[in-house]
């Protein structure tokens, strides 16, 4: 069984998504789950998780009918205005408590100006709530200033689990063996509440150097550092579309952890059951 965490759709009709302004011409159109349909069932997955594409409840509430009307769907990572926590509390109250796909809470760090956004004191006091709520959070760093940051909220929000997605963007491309990249997170390791989702590596890498040999030492070191535990996997799609069709995205994958884990059980982990558990997910 496999579970795609890192599921992206967006319609331009429904809200701004104003990164893709500045993004590839190839991403600056509508995606629903229909023009996934066909590639999902011959690559074999067999649920995912929508995640946060917007700043808005737009894209939230998007997801969340998108997952209403999907078998395949098991969960969305949505967003909230974190940084209004009565606003917060009201819809962690109104609507997340009474609506059965929304699992998890992303903003769009990386498209921040301030690397440090997620120490705000409102937003603090709204991912206690989140903690609260047994609600984890994505963290979509591209920088090491993004796990230092990271791992401040760790000290101020123990009990929030947190995972970053695309590994925080390791050097891929320069095939840089691990660099600050690694010595920050390996402290963020020694914390039980980080996890980490191997996915984006294919943007990461860059087209020509997507392949299982040049991204399995970076999930080797995630496995090693965080535990199989607490690794689990993501597709990214549509953006994964800049280095790979979704066929090839997840056989890069696949080769790469068949290869460095041969335990069936622990395969199954990082492939499905740890994302169950961290996500809470509807099977």
């Amino acid at each position: 069984m496999i579970i795609d965490t890192h599921v992206h759709i967006w319609n331009l009709q429904r809200s701004s998504y104003a990164w893709l302004e500045h993004a590839d011409p190839l991403l600056r159109t509508t995606y629903d789950l229909n023009m996934l349909a066909p590639s999902i069932e011959t690559t074999g997955v067999n649920g995912g998780v929508l995640v946060q594409a917007d700043i808005t409840w737009e894209d939230t509430e998007l997801m969340l009918e998108t997952a209403r009307s999907s078998d395949w769907v098991k969960g969305v990572v949505g967003w909230l205005p974190l940084t209004d926590v009565e606003r917060t509390a009201e819809l962690l109250e109104t609507v997340v408590s009474r609506e059965p796909y929304f699992k998890g809470v992303r903003h769009l760090i990386h498209d921040e100006q301030d690397d440090r956004w997620l120490l705000q004191p409102q937003v603090i006091e709204s991912l206690k709530l989140l903690a609260t709520h047994g609600i984890p959070y994505d963290v979509v760093g591209i920088k090491v200033n993004h796990i230092r940051t990271a791992l401040q909220v760790a000290e101020q929000v123990p009990e929030l689990r947190m995972v970053f997605d695309h590994l925080n963007q390791p050097s891929i491309a320069s095939n840089e063996r691990f660099g600050e990249w690694g010595i920050w997170m390996k402290e963020a390791a020694k914390h039980s509440n980080f996890y980490v989702k191997i996915s984006g590596m294919g943007t990461t890498a860059g087209k020509h150097n997507f392949s299982a040999d040049n991204v399995k030492p970076y999930i080797e070191f995630a496995l090693n550092e965080f535990g199989t535990e607490r690794c689990f996997c993501g597709g990214d799609w549509p953006v994964s579309l800049l280095a790979s069709d979704y066929e090839t995205v997840w056989n890069i994958y696949k080769k790469a952890i068949n290869d460095l884990i041969s335990e069936e059980e622990v395969r199954r982990g990082i492939y499905s059951d740890n994302a169950i558990a961290f996500y809470n997910l509807n099977l």
